[in-house]
């Protein structure tokens, strides 16, 4: 089974995609159950939140690994291979097993009598689920897709429940407002296991408690249980249960990442009175070596360019805030492409007044939004904004402007990033 076989088994998979977003637990219940029930034999956390999601879950993995723990992690979506999205100890499930995967889990579904539609999701959920199970991995870190409650990863019975944060992004599937918005992510908190959270609205945070106490579900808090001082650069101070960590080095550059860090080490301890043992030096050398790219990822110093996948208004604010804070810079160059479902006058009225030069371009899906119509959403900051609808050319557009001091930020979608960070990474493309 090689290549051929795998590009089938993509045909398939991404062919699911053409039933769209169909929320409840339903159909991916049935596959699971069509396949054995595997997510029923693995230990999970279980991660939601509009931002941060994957970054805290890589964090968590690399601390959980550096303890020697075998970890599964489920993430979405891809940057640039499919294989991405489905890890264990770091290392991406092969081409040969998701063909072999998929070929099985059809035979199975057919022979259960599960018609379609079921969703893309509900499928590769199934397939990392039933992976784990293979792998025997101690724990399972799982990122929401969508939400939560209604979400296909929402059949398991976590260990830890985690919501990073709450704030506006998919309103038309979530709801109109913050509360909302919370109270869907809240679908994951379960009966008596803990939920930790680093959202800061007070409407949220009383939402939240409310439930944990309805469901007797410890809760704890970013900034009250778990405290973190902010040195300067990647580095922090931790103040936790029982831990106090003095300059810890974090990886990801980034003030939103110290906070991310700080939850990913209040879940640790969490995790260690639940009985899995995190020792102090795996916390540390964890997040000094963790690896999440596309997140203020550097990847060219001479002419300097940043990828960075701020796909929705929060993660556009805290783009800018890095921006303005962390680098320094002559002029900005900002070549952007964002999906046509998201807010894009609100990102691009956050992000450019920083820039001397915006870029407007698109990846290559179909959910990308025109470039003219984000040359429109800048209204009077489209004077300084040009179009180029070919990302490869955009971004060789963005290097001719690029001088020595200036920075060159590419941005709008984790879609953009991928296809960019295969620019300038040809050999990690697949």
């Amino acid at each position: 089974m090689g290549q051929d076989a795998y590009r089938k088994s993509l045909d398939y998979l991404y062919r699911l995609e053409k039933f769209g977003m169909i929320f409840g637990l339903t159909q991916v219940e049935r596959i699971l159950n069509a396949i054995g029930n595997p997510h029923k034999e693995i230990q999970a956390i279980h991660i939601a939140g509009t931002n941060g999601k994957g970054s805290t879950a890589a964090m968590m993995s690399s601390i959980l690994q550096k303890e020697g723990y075998r970890v599964g992690l489920y993430t979405s979506p891809h940057l640039v291979r499919f294989t991405e999205r489905i890890r264990v100890n770091g290392k991406e499930i092969g081409e040969e097993e998701v063909a072999a995967l998929t070929q099985w889990m059809r035979k199975e579904i057919e022979s259960a009598g599960i018609d379609p539609p079921f969703t893309f999701f509900d499928f590769t959920t199934a397939m990392a689920l039933h992976y784990f199970d293979q792998k025997s991995v101690d724990l399972a870190i799982l990122e929401v897709g969508l939400g939560g409650r209604l979400d296909s990863t929402n059949v398991v019975d976590p260990l830890i429940s985690i919501i990073t944060n709450i704030s506006k992004d998919h309103e038309e599937y979530l709801g109109k407002t913050i509360l909302k918005i919370a109270r869907e992510k809240a679908g994951i908190i379960k009966k008596r296991k803990p939920l930790i959270t680093a959202a800061v609205q007070p409407q949220v945070l009383r939402l939240f408690s409310t439930i944990c106490r309805e469901k007797r579900a410890s809760y704890f808090r970013v900034g009250k249980e778990f405290r973190y001082v902010w040195k300067g650069d990647e580095d922090f101070d931790y103040e936790g249960l029982d831990r106090k960590l003095w300059g810890i080095h974090l990886n990801l550059k980034g003030f939103h990442q110290i906070v991310n860090a700080t939850t990913a080490l209040g879940a640790m301890e969490v995790l260690d009175d639940l009985g899995y043992r995190i020792s102090t030096e795996a916390m540390v050398d964890g997040l000094r070596e963790v690896d999440w790219p596309g997140r203020l990822e550097m990847v060219s110093v001479s002419p300097r360019v940043i990828l960075d996948g701020a796909h929705n208004p929060a993660g556009a604010l805290v783009l800018k805030e890095s921006l303005s804070k962390e680098f320094q810079f002559q002029h900005l160059v900002l070549l952007v492409g964002i999906m046509k479902d998201k807010d894009s006058r609100s990102m691009l009225h956050l992000l450019a007044p920083l820039a001397d030069t915006i870029i407007l371009t698109k990846p290559h899906t179909e959910r990308a939004a025109p470039p003219a119509l984000l040359k429109k959403a800048l209204g009077r900051s489209g004077k300084k904004a040009e179009i180029e609808e070919d990302l490869k050319k955009a971004i060789d557009r963005g290097l001719s402007l690029t001088q020595e001091g200036d920075l060159l930020c590419i941005t709008g979608s984790l879609y953009t990033v991928g296809e960019a960070r295969t620019y300038f990474h040809p050999e990690r493309g697949s």
